[in-house]
Parts: C-alpha cells; structure tokens; sequence
C-alpha cells in the first residue's frame, strides 16, 4: 500500500492515461460528467499513489484511510484512478453507467469494493468524513479521511456544519481538498453563489488551509504532506483547477460538465491528451 515514502512517480503520464480512460468510458456510456473528472483526476492521481494509505487486495483493510468523492458525479475520473492501481479489471471500464454494472453514474458503495460511502445527492460528503475521521480517534487509530468536494457543491448549508463541527473536535486527521474548477452545472460559480473569500472563511472556522495550483504535482504533494501534520486542526486544501483540463475545447465550457462527448469529438480529445506527452 503506498505511503509518503514511495519513490518518485511519474504522475503526468498516468494522469495522462487515465483522462483516456476517462473520455472513452464517457463516450461508451452515453452520458457522464466528463468537466469535473478531468479538472479532479490530478488530485486522485497525487493522492492514490502518494499519500493514502490503502490495499486494492484487501479495500476492507481496517488500517487504511477513507476517501469520500462528496462530487459523486465526477466517479469516471476515481474508477479510472481505481481500475489503474488494481481494484478491479480495466474492462470493466466500458460498463459505465450500464445496468448491473458496479460501476455506477455516482459511487456505490453496495456494489464495488474500495467505495468508503454512495455520494450523489451533494453536499453530505463532509459530514461523513467528520464521522469517519472522529471513528478513527476514537478507535485511536492513525488513519486519515480525505474529502474530495466541489466548490459548486459547498453552496449547500450541511458543508457549513460540518465545517464548524471538525475543528470542535480536533480532527487534524480530516483533510478536505475542495476542487475548485469554478463552474458548476447551472454556470459559473461566483455568479451562482459566490464561495469568496473561501480561504479566509476556512481559516476563521479555524481550520489549517492551503491554496493550490490544482494541476500541479509539486504543489499538490506538497499540500498533501503539510495535511499529514497534526496540531489539532483539521486541514483544507483548496485546490484550483480547470473543468475539463486537458482538452482545449472542454477546458472551462460549462456546456461539458454533464454532456458526453460523442465519437468525433471523443477521438479529438484522446488526440489532444495523448498529443501533450
């Protein structure tokens, strides 16, 4: 399972492949959130082969961390992450979205071994790993439970709660990391409900934060490594991306948070990723 000490990764070619993955099991499905899987796969990809603490043999593992997907309509971009550190075969890649599959439109965790909890419905993702997180206090226990939220999911009043409550209760093992693409599906998110200044109202939670360039593997695994501090405060990494990251004519188009790409344009866009090595 990998830890902070594993050797050096290459995560732009990984990365790489897995925006692949992501575009063709898209393309396949017929629908899909192809913006927000491309700006988070980054994140996912820094995060499963550096800092969590997991083993695709055994997802039940009593020891690991948790990882919540609070934006659970970005699961393309974590069943490719998943299906590339061996939970389950790539074939089962192109079942996206299909009747009986495991691999369902949002994460489900009855259905696919190394889902932590069935997000869909926004905004409880949090909460859930303040619950997780003060478990694994109270079992005294080194674990940490990582969030991965949206920043157009965080208008809902629940994530207010929950980021009151963490810090209440010393969670420094809780690190949410907020991917802030800046569109969500009713537009752009300052016009929507403006978060701002999200970092500074993080901080007056009393929270540790951290502002990031989202695509940057230097600068998300140096986030991650501060986040594995203790100290009593519960960490925040904001993280700020680009929907669609990776493809020009996706980059920043709200038109992509939930459209799937057809072939032509499917095919475009595996060119234009492969085209950047």
């Amino acid at each position: 399972m990998p830890t902070a000490t594993t050797p050096d990764v290459d995560y732009k070619s990984l990365a790489r492949d897995m925006r692949v993955d992501i575009i063709r099991m898209i393309e396949t499905a017929g629908s899909g959130h192809p913006g927000g899987s491309l700006s988070v796969i980054d994140l996912l990809t820094v995060l499963y082969w550096k800092f969590l603490k997991h083993d695709p043999k055994k997802p039940d593992w009593a020891d690991r961390d948790r990882l919540v997907l609070s934006k659970g309509h970005a699961c393309p971009a974590l069943y490719a992450v998943m299906a590339k550190r061996g939970y389950f075969d790539k074939s089962l890649l192109g079942t996206l979205r299909k009747l009986d599959s495991p691999l369902q439109g949002h994460p489900d965790r009855m259905r696919l071994p190394g889902i932590e909890f069935s997000t869909g419905s926004l905004g409880q993702g949090l909460s859930v790993g303040v619950g997780m997180a003060f478990a694994e206090k109270l079992d005294k226990r080194s674990s940490k439970a990582y969030v991965i939220l949206g920043d157009g999911e965080m208008q809902e009043g629940q994530n207010w709660e929950a980021f009151m409550c963490a810090p209440k209760f010393g969670l420094d093992n809780l690190v949410a990391i907020v991917d802030h693409n800046g569109g969500q599906i009713d537009g752009q998110v300052h016009d929507v409900m403006d978060l701002e200044p999200l970092g500074d109202k993080l901080r007056s939670f009393n929270w540790d934060v951290q502002t990031i360039d989202g695509h940057d593997y230097a600068a998300i695994e140096k986030a991650l490594a501060n986040a594995q501090k203790a100290g009593g405060k519960p960490h925040a990494i904001i993280a700020k991306t680009i929907k669609g990251k990776g493809v020009s004519f996706m980059e920043g188009n709200i038109a992509w948070h939930g459209s799937a790409p057809k072939k032509e344009d499917a095919d475009k866009a595996v060119q234009e990723i492969l085209n950047a090595r």
